[in-house]
């Protein structure tokens, strides 16, 4: 099950200081220096009374001003979550939704002081920072099916050969060229391979993330779309076994075998986003996403990243295509959220704030969403960058597949 929001879990994190504070509980500094840990009294003893003094002075201001922001941020990403909730329902009952149902004023933001240096260090000693988590990459991918499923993806002879394969598989599932090639275009900049991971295009050295290739899924998109349409891809996959001859079928054959396991695995746990990220951040699912370069199974799972989109938006009464922009909004934040945005009219999406489709969290993060704040801007910049990248080696490669 897709989730209804942007792909970040919901609810946002309050400052543990301001939540300190508006509770009335006394500062850490506040106290002797014997009772902190040994490490900052010796490092505060070696520091000026003077710096130790400043520093707390500005601390408490920016503690105060950073609770009094707080509490405007809670209420306002309250009524959000709010409104959304009354339009939920409202679409159940098969009412109207009008201005009045989405918070019309941009979020509050924070312009009190910045958090001060600490003339001390805040670390004990002896206690290692926390590691960063490990991402895998396409090779972590390959040899978790090698050693979980004895599979290797078979990928394709050249970047060509994947784009035919998707376009063919695109095209007679029922996405247009248009959107798969500007969608393509607007995930990985016009130019990337079937294999490009986030983070690690036009010289980059490190992922950010584990979505790869041209929608750029997810493994936890990897686990649900195999497990929510694995019944398609394995009947897709039985129809090209019994067309292949020769040699070439026993390794068809072991793939089906391979992907009906994979399948299976993957319907262990209830239909959830949720419990799919768990399942997702195992060997297994390392070794499920690593079907994304599979030359057969990769263009299925790529066209049903978006595909699941246009079937949700024509099963709630959408009948009009969906366009290339107005389908990226809903692959990035989730189908219901996304029609939300798609069926508004256009005079609502000039005033509607971005702020109404994403939690707090998600929100605070996606500097695209902060700058072009209303759902007309955003919908104007996500074609504006799928006009200028659409231009570019890999856009034009893939729109001639077509």
């Amino acid at each position: 099950m897709r989730p209804q929001l942007i792909r970040l879990c919901p609810g946002f994190v309050v400052l543990a200081l301001a939540l300190a504070l508006a509770a009335g509980a006394p500062s850490v500094f506040a106290g002797e220096a014997g009772a902190l840990p040994p490490s900052v009294a010796n490092a505060m003893a070696q520091a000026s009374p003077q710096a130790i003094m400043e520093y707390r002075r500005k601390l408490q201001e920016y503690q105060e001003a950073r609770a009094a922001f707080e509490q405007d941020a809670s209420a306002y990403w309250n009524a959000v979550t709010e409104k959304r909730r009354g339009r939920n329902a409202k679409r159940r009952d098969r009412v109207q939704i009008s201005l009045d149902d989405y918070v019309l004023q941009q979020p509050p933001v924070y312009e009190g002081p910045k958090r001060p240096v600490n003339p001390a260090p805040e670390e004990e000693e002896g206690k290692p920072p926390r590691p960063p988590k490990t991402l895998p990459v396409a090779s972590d991918l390959v040899r978790a099916a090698a050693e979980q499923f004895q599979f290797t993806p078979q990928r394709p002879a050249s970047e060509v050969e994947f784009k035919r394969a998707y376009a063919r598989y695109a095209r007679a599932a029922g996405l247009t060229p248009e959107q798969a090639v500007r969608v393509y275009s607007f995930e990985t900049g016009g130019t990337g391979t079937y294999d490009v991971q986030a983070g690690i295009e036009h010289g980059g050295k490190r992922a950010i993330s584990t979505a790869m290739g041209y929608n750029q899924l997810l493994t936890t998109n990897t686990v649900e779309l195999l497990a929510e349409q694995g019944h398609e891809f394995v009947r897709d996959l039985t129809e090209r076994v019994a067309r292949t001859q020769g040699p070439a079928r026993k390794a068809m054959e072991h793939k089906l075998a391979v992907l009906k396991k994979m399948v299976a695995f993957t319907r262990t746990v209830p239909d959830d986003w949720s419990a799919h990220a768990r399942l997702a951040d195992t060997p297994q699912g390392w070794a499920c996403h690593a079907m994304v370069l599979d030359i057969d199974v990769g263009p299925m799972l790529q066209t049903h990243k978006l595909l699941t989109s246009v079937i949700f938006a024509r099963n709630k009464g959408y009948s009009r295509p969906l366009t290339a922009a107005e389908l990226e909004m809903m692959n990035l934040t989730g189908d219901g959220t996304g029609l939300d945005m798609v069926t508004m009219p256009q005079a609502m999406r000039e005033q509607v704030p971005t702020a109404n489709f994403f939690q707090r969290s998600g929100y605070e993060r996606n500097p695209v969403a902060i700058r072009h704040n209303t759902v007309a801007r955003l919908l104007a910049v996500t074609n504006e960058r799928m006009d200028f990248n659409s231009n570019k080696p890999g856009a034009k490669e893939l729109a001639a597949t077509f």
